[in-house]
């Protein structure tokens, strides 16, 4: 009896030391996150740790060294350091981590390490790496208002919202403080990097509130335009299909009855015997939301490289699919090279196989708007892998295996410096899916129609409500 009353009391000291460091975990996050919300992001010379150049009409960034820093998870506690990084971080050869960990590339508190050393709870690792970013489109970044309190763009697309996956130069925050010194910006919404139009910032910690408020109280009506293959209805179609996302890693989410709650209306602008261009109107916020539910529906856009894949079958993906197809799906959209993404939401992979390019959803930031106000300019701590792009004059690669062309970039020990890589076309760096306008209780920006959506002119009579103009008002 005595034994049972004593291995009640030390199974009851571990679940309060249990419950108590959940909720130091909890307290940490709420004040990181206001941490975030009040204290600059990225300062000038994280944004000078680089330069941006151009080649081809695209937007190329120089190699640099960046560290990434993450604390040791729960699984990696007892572990030998080579043992973690060779099981989890499979982009790179054993042999490569046992050289850099005896070069001091990888460290564990601070100090050299040795690769049997053995991990220990809160162990600070960090992983120095020579960072290649995928090149974007170089179209100069188009701001249609700028106030003392926000920043709106019409944003190209291929260009992420802000810092992840590879991405970090190459990003609309990054490039609004480099050549428009744009700084310390709230991210009210995000669409996904291959989206283009409407993309708001605001400037203040005041005006990131008001917005958020209405954003929490549904005030704000985003209305969209996308191409679809084939003739969409001619009557309005609402669906309201719950979404779930599957995959975290690569950016993938279905309609699923567990999934949660959403709506999105859609009517058709006009249809020129091919394919259909459809105003999208999303009543709430879900990560891929428009993508899903024109999948689900029968009219994926016309280019996505997710939700019009082959792997879906024949129908893709019309109507939902199983359980069965869609791990199927998951598996055969990591092999793509077209949406390779292996995004470690744990730690950061210092480089990724020569497969990864440019369609990579890596940036998946979804059509949706921000729960919370947050820094645009947060420094990303966990940031999932990186790869692409170094300095090159054949049209043909992003990387030459001549020593010379790297110059002062070059890094002998750098497996993505080895690497040829062709320049991604234009049809691969684009998603017909844009944020045409935001209209809020006393305000409203509308950008242009995209060329792919401009609307031939016997069908212009059915589409009064796109008007394709740039307008502002701010009461």
């Amino acid at each position: 009896m005595a034994d049972e009353e004593e291995a009640n009391l030390v199974e009851s000291k571990r679940e309060r030391k249990r419950k108590a460091k959940i909720e130091s975990r909890k307290q940490h996050k709420k004040t990181s996150k206001v941490e975030n919300i009040k204290n600059p992001g990225f300062d000038q010379e994280l944004l000078k740790e680089t330069t941006c150049y151009m080649r081809n009409g695209l937007r190329c960034v120089h190699p640099y060294y960046f560290i990434f820093t993450t604390y040791c998870k729960g699984r990696w506690v007892g572990r030998s350091l080579i043992d973690v990084f060779k099981e989890e971080f499979q982009s790179e050869t054993k042999e490569y981590y046992e050289k850099a960990i005896t070069a001091g590339k990888i460290t564990v508190n601070g100090g050299l390490t040795s690769q049997n050393a053995f991990l220990r709870d809160n162990d600070v690792i960090c992983n120095k790496v020579h960072r290649h970013e995928p090149p974007v489109t170089g179209s100069p970044l188009q701001i249609i208002e700028l106030t003392d309190e926000v920043v709106v763009l019409n944003k190209s697309s291929s260009i992420p919202v802000h810092p992840c996956g590879r991405y970090r130069h190459n990003t609309i925050v990054f490039l609004l403080g480099k050549e428009h010194g744009l700084t310390n910006l709230f991210t009210i919404h995000r669409i996904d990097r291959l989206t283009s139009g409407i993309l708001m910032f605001a400037r203040t910690l005041s005006k990131a509130q008001e917005l958020q408020r209405q954003v929490r109280n549904r005030e704000i009506e985003k209305e969209y335009v996308c191409k679809i293959q084939g003739e969409f209805p001619s009557e309005k179609v609402d669906c309201e299909e719950p979404i779930v996302i599957v995959s975290h890693k690569i950016g993938v989410c279905r309609v699923s009855r567990d999934g949660k709650p959403c709506k999105t209306a859609f009517t058709r602008i006009s249809y020129n015997g091919k394919s259909s261009i459809v105003k999208c109107v999303p009543y709430t916020g879900r990560m891929h939301q428009i993508r899903v539910h024109l999948q689900w529906l029968g009219y994926p856009i016309i280019n996505d490289p997710i939700y019009n894949h082959e792997s879906w079958g024949p129908h893709r993906g019309q109507g939902g699919v199983s359980d069965q197809l869609v791990h199927k799906v998951i598996t055969e959209l990591a092999k793509s090279s077209t949406t390779m993404n292996r995004e470690n939401t744990h730690f950061t992979e210092a480089h990724v196989t020569t497969h990864q390019y440019a369609q990579t959803t890596a940036c998946s930031t979804s059509d949706q708007t921000e729960s919370h106000c947050s820094r645009s300019s947060k420094a990303e701590s966990l940031d999932p892998e990186c790869n692409n792009c170094s300095e090159n004059g054949d049209s043909q690669s992003c990387t030459d295996t001549n020593h010379s062309t790297f110059g002062q970039y070059y890094d002998k020990d750098c497996s993505e410096c080895h690497i040829v890589r062709r320049d991604p076309t234009p049809d691969e760096l684009t998603m017909c899916l844009h944020a045409l306008s935001y209209k809020g209780p006393n305000w409203e920006f509308r950008t242009e129609l995209p060329n792919w959506a401009i609307i031939e002119e016997e069908d212009e009579a059915t589409s009064p409500s796109i008007t394709g103009q740039i307008s502002s008002v701010e009461d």
